[in-house]
Order: C-alpha cells, then structure tokens, then sequence
C-alpha cells in the first residue's frame, strides 16, 4: 500500500479489559455490558485524542480497536490450539509457555524471575503457572462473545499480536511501550506472534522510560500525578513535549 521509505504507524485502543469492564459497569449500570465499555472509551479516547493533538504528535495511519477485531482473535486462538501452542481449559484458552524454547529471551528474565512475577487469576486451570491466558470464560455482567470454546472475551496479550500483525505484517521494524510492559505484556505477544506465524514479529523494541517528579516516578499512589490535561493549562504544548523528550 505504501511506497519505500513510507512510516505505517498503527496505535490500537485496548478497550476491553478488567479495569475498563469494571469502570463502565460503575459509570453505566443501565447498559449492556458491550455498549457500556464503548460509551465509556470513547469518552476517554476522544480526550487522549485531544491531549496528544496539544503536544504535537502526528496521528496513526490506523487505529485499531480491539472489540472491532474479535473474529481475528478467535482465529488466532484456534491456530495456536491447532499448532500445539495453547490448550484449553474450563473454556478457557491458555498459551503454552513451554512450547516456546526461547520463552523469557526477549525480556531478558530468567525462569526463576517469571515464576516469581506470575499468577493465577480465580477459575483459571493452568498447566503451569507461566502459562497465560489468550480466551477468557465468559463472567456474568461482563462484556462477552461467542467463540468455540463457549462465551468469553480476549486476553490482552493477543489483542496486541492480532491488531499489530493484521496491519503490519507478520515481522515488522519498530514497537514501542512503556518499559513496565516488557514483561509479561510484550514477551507474551512475541511468544504467541511467533508460535501462531513461524517468525519473530518485531524487528526492534522501544521502551519508554517513566515520568519522574522530584526524582520519584510519577503515580497516583505517591500523590503526585499529574495529567496533560493540567499541565496544559500551565504551559503550552510544544514546550511540553520539549520538555518531555529532552530527557534521557
């Protein structure tokens, strides 16, 4: 579609996941489930959308929504199952860690460093406890859809792989996060990009580095957290941004 030396530049909204489940249930009780989630990350897209555009960033070429790509994602689940990647358990599907020999390689953590960060979310059956979930068993309230494994939603990893490959390809040159996502977010979208395609999807990985206050990383739990939104009204957007990408 593009020319050599042409940036495709994909940003895709997560906008189904536990947090955002339970916001849009607390926000809009009336609703179904589905529709719930969608009035609610409209919202808080439509205003990322105005926050980015102030400090100057060029918007993507496409901009996924995961809830817009559930087929894709079903497909992924069932290649994995097929390729003996993923098994399935109490309706849920969950990856195969073991399956993949370099699984841990792109994080750089050690077997030990995994088990230790890992969990087991209630009514999940794993194999093993690095083992993580791609298809989620349907709870009542939550937003849900049919899949051949019974009702239920992704899990966020695979809303990644599905969206970044579907328009990138399946190896493309840079992606980029935040550097608390590198595991398990990013090694696990590697781990099931590559079981389901035969090849590493990213070429090169860019993490971002946190904002610091007062030298202490900004958060909510420290009281110090400050949005674009608020700091815009201080200073304007290009000296933001300036002041932001200015630092290590």
């Amino acid at each position: 579609v593009y020319g050599p030396g042409h940036v495709t530049y994909a940003r895709n909204i997560t906008d189904v996941d536990d947090k955002i489940n339970a916001r849009a249930v607390e926000r809009f009780p009336e609703m179904k489930p589905t529709d719930a989630i969608r009035r609610l990350t409209e919202e808080t897209a439509a205003r990322f959308h105005e926050d980015i555009a102030a400090l100057g960033v060029l918007p993507p070429n496409v901009e996924p929504r995961a809830t817009e790509h559930i087929a894709e994602m079903r497909h992924l689940c069932e290649a994995l199952v097929a390729k003996g990647h993923a098994y399935v358990a109490q309706e849920h599907v969950l990856f195969d860690a073991s399956s993949m020999a370099d699984y841990g390689r792109p994080a750089n953590r050690s077997l030990e460093e995994m088990e230790a960060g890992a969990r087991v979310d209630v009514g999940e059956s794993k194999d093993d406890a690095l083992d993580f979930t791609l298809w989620k068993a349907a709870k009542p309230g939550e937003p849900s859809w049919q899949s051949p494994w019974g009702p239920g939603r992704p899990g966020w990893h695979i809303e990644c792989s599905v969206m970044s490959t579907k328009y990138l390809g399946p190896t493309f040159d840079i992606h980029t996060g935040g550097v608390d996502l590198v595991f398990p977010h990013h090694e696990n979208e590697v781990a099931q990009s590559h079981g389901a395609n035969g090849t590493p999807p990213v070429k090169y990985w860019a993490h971002n580095g946190f904002i610091n206050i007062d030298g202490q990383r900004m958060g909510t739990s420290l009281g110090n957290f400050r949005t674009v939104r608020d700091i815009l009204k201080q200073y304007p957007g290009k000296v933001v941004r300036y002041s932001l990408i200015s630092n290590h």
